[in-house]
């Protein structure tokens, strides 16, 4: 796991649900310090805290690591009741190139199993 990575996810994910370090850090049985230094990636992040971390967050721990913060949902009070607004930032260049390389594998596989399929009926 990075770090660094994990650790600037767990902080978004702690400020979404407005949550102090400290609150964090004592539910999980450390110090302030010893927390926010996870938070900052300069100390490891192992799975058991990880765990604790992630039930505070009222989350899984594989969904902290998946987390995405350009697809934060936030849940806003407004005059009607509750309203769910998406936060629909611009996917980053690298991300779009990785998923057209990704679809054109997909493409290739797709057209070699159909090539498979067809020699397998007229065999």
């Amino acid at each position: 796991m990075d770090n660094l990575k994990i650790g600037h996810k767990i902080k978004k994910l702690r400020e979404l649900r407005n949550l102090t370090q400290e609150h964090m850090a004592k539910s999980i049985g450390l110090t302030q310090g010893a927390y926010s230094r996870m938070e900052l990636g300069e100390t490891e992040i192992t799975y058991s805290k990880l765990e604790k971390i992630s039930e505070q967050l009222g989350m899984k721990p594989e969904e902290v690591i998946a987390f995405n913060e350009s697809m934060v949902f936030n849940v806003m009070n407004n005059q009607t009741g509750n309203g769910l607004v998406i936060n629909n930032n611009q996917i980053s260049e690298a991300d779009k190139s990785l998923y057209e390389q990704l679809i054109l594998q997909l493409k290739e596989e797709n057209t070699h199993l159909k090539k498979v399929i067809e020699g397998l009926l007229k065999a």
